[in-house]
């Protein structure tokens, strides 16, 4: 009796107290609910929890149709549904795996009548956690640390996982998973702010995002590719120092084996972040990726100079003509200038077709990834069904090019050593006018161009071969060294991280992207022009898809090699009395607009991607 007593005196006191502080709509339910709920309800604490600071009564939550049904003949009360109130937290939750899994708000809100904000909400969350989940090495982590420190810039379950609408990981498909695992990472360690107020490298995600690894994420293809958790780990994330960290250099080449088998300790060594922006932590970086840059800036300011002169030479030229012929006399008068000589011989042609082949493979599967982050670029990697298929079909064109690559060899090795129709030791027909090989002529021939385009000498006469016909040629050999070699790396790295540092695959990137910059932005703009899209030739010359041409033609551009081949006696040799079919030419015709067409448009592309500074 006294405790009854008591209580309904301390009850009194509170309503006395609480009726001054607004809150008489809530103690009128709950004086009558606290007659029978005392012992799951003490007012006091209600009242300075969430729900009773913001005047939430019992019967907010608790619906009850009937009192007199209730108190008499024990009707329960509907389920309490907190989307009353938290209807947009509701939502999300209804969406997440803990509702799938029957896991509802009180599971993880416990204590709900003495709910009162945390001192520190992101250990709270971590704490509420661990009443379910074994937290795998989280607590020792460098999150975990962070938070128990309580810096609340570190990774507590709900920044990783979300608070309420929580994916269900383990039981998604794989490429969501890895692709909300690794964007996750990205929110915060993209933050360059946050990270170095707390001291972390703070260019991990764009270097990441640089590597081939998160440009095949960042395609949309993460089931594939390497992403954060496969090297640091998800829940024990240790700093690179700490033994057990996956990324400490006692553990690296187990943490690369797990995709690359057979990865060594020299394998290992490759920079994972490495930044060829930063000299002073990757020199060999910087050196390599200044050194092409130069190249390519280099070439591309001469070549694209030669082609504007001669554009505008070449269109005068073609004036010149026209009014020529209105003024009733030809441009240049050449006895018989209709008959067909052959320039090329088939295996000539079959070589170039497959260079073309080879050179658009590459290009078209190679290009989207070098441009990751343009829109071509992902619908480009979809239309193939991902950056494995792309690799697939880049790997068939470099095969391509090292069969074209070996018959050049033995061409010349052929043409130097075993040929009985030149005259001469390998020595001179090295050098001799057959030859692909760069002499003193071609000096003679530059000097004679410019000054064509500049209006102060007649255009030059060239032999079998000129000098941008040569620069062709000798690029191929540099090309097989520098992308083929690099690729070759990039395709075994296992086998050459047997022999070689890991950084010499940093190294192999920047050749191998660059140099293939190069390669491409030259043929589709200087080499096309050269060949194809200059005034003399425009839309297209076909001499090398049937190999043959006007003796005009032959003449006009090639005067030096016919007057020798006069002098030699061996015009008549090269003499066509019988041209190539015509749907021989039309189906090469046909192949040849394709490749210049493709060629063109992604050299707009290239244009346009690099112009729009995304990359």
């Amino acid at each position: 009796m006294v405790k009854k007593v008591s209580r309904w005196m301390l009850l009194s006191v509170m309503t006395a107290v609480l009726l001054f502080t607004g809150a008489q709509s809530v103690l009128a339910d709950m004086e009558t609910c606290l007659e029978c709920h005392e012992d799951v309800i003490v007012a006091n604490e209600f009242m300075t929890s969430v729900h009773g600071e913001n005047e939430i009564g019992c019967l907010d939550c608790h619906s009850i149709d009937n009192l007199d049904a209730h108190v008499d003949d024990g009707i329960l009360p509907g389920p309490v549904d907190c989307a009353g109130c938290h209807d947009s937290v509701a939502a999300e939750h209804s969406n997440s795996v803990h509702a799938e899994n029957e896991v509802g708000c009180t599971e993880c809100h416990t204590s709900i009548h003495t709910l009162a904000p945390a001192a520190d909400v992101k250990q709270s969350v971590v704490d509420g956690c661990t009443n379910c989940h074994e937290m795998d090495g989280y607590t020792e982590s460098s999150h975990g640390l962070a938070v128990a420190a309580g810096n609340q810039d570190g990774a507590s379950c709900a920044d990783c996982h979300g608070l309420h609408e929580i994916v269900g990981l383990s039981t998604c498909d794989v490429k969501t998973s890895r692709m909300f695992r690794t964007e996750v990472c990205i929110t915060c360690h993209g933050n360059e702010e946050m990270m170095e107020r707390n001291d972390v490298y703070s260019g991990a995600v764009h270097t990441y995002l640089d590597s081939y690894h998160g440009k095949s994420f960042r395609l949309g293809y993460p089931e594939i590719t390497a992403t954060c958790a496969d090297c640091h780990g998800s829940h024990d994330i240790m700093p690179e120092d700490n033994a057990a960290s996956m990324v400490n250099i006692e553990n690296r080449a187990d943490t690369c084996g797990k995709c690359h088998d057979g990865s060594t300790r020299l394998f290992s060594k490759f920079y994972s972040h490495g930044d060829h922006s930063d000299f002073t932590n990757y020199p060999v970086l910087a050196v390599t990726f200044w050194a092409m840059t130069t190249l390519l800036v280099g070439t591309f300011s001469v070549f694209w100079l030669h082609s504007i002169l001669w554009m505008i030479r070449g269109i005068a030229e073609n004036k010149e003509k026209k009014a020529a012929l209105a003024a009733g006399k030809a441009h240049i008068e050449i006895p018989d200038g209709h008959r067909v000589y052959k320039r090329f011989e088939n295996y000539h042609i079959f070589m170039h077709i497959l260079v073309v082949t080879s050179f658009l493979i590459l290009a078209l599967t190679g290009l989207p990834l070098k441009f990751y982050n343009q829109h071509w670029a992902q619908v480009m990697m979809d239309f193939y069904g991902g950056t494995a298929n792309a690799a697939y079909g880049h790997r068939v064109g470099a095969c391509i090019t090292f069969v074209y690559f070996g018959m050049a060899l033995a061409l010349s090795f052929n043409f130097l050593f075993l040929r009985k129709d030149l005259p001469g030791m390998w020595l001179q027909r090295l050098f001799g006018p057959d030859s692909l090989m760069p002499t003193l002529r071609d000096i003679k021939d530059v000097t004679g161009m410019v000054r064509w385009f500049l209006w102060k000498g007649p255009k030059p006469t060239f032999e079998r071969w000129n000098y941008w016909e040569k620069f062709d040629f000798i690029a191929v050999f540099w090309g097989m060294f520098a992308i083929g070699g690099s690729g070759l790396m990039l395709w075994f790295p296992e086998f050459f991280g047997l022999f070689l540092p890991g950084w010499v695959f940093n190294v192999a990137t920047i050749v191998h992207s660059d140099e293939a910059l190069l390669a491409t932005g030259f043929i589709f703009s200087v080499h096309f022009f050269n060949t194809h899209l200059r005034p003399e030739k425009f839309p297209m010359d076909f001499v090398i898809f049937n190999g043959e041409m006007h003796k005009e033609e032959f003449v006009e551009e090639r005067g030096d090699q016919w007057k020798r081949y006069e002098q030699m006696g061996i015009t008549e040799k090269f003499y066509k009395e019988k041209p190539s079919s015509p749907i021989y030419g039309i189906a090469l015709r046909i192949f040849g607009f394709v490749a210049v067409a493709i060629g063109v448009a992604l050299l707009v592309l290239m244009v346009i991607s690099i112009i729009g500074g995304s990359h």
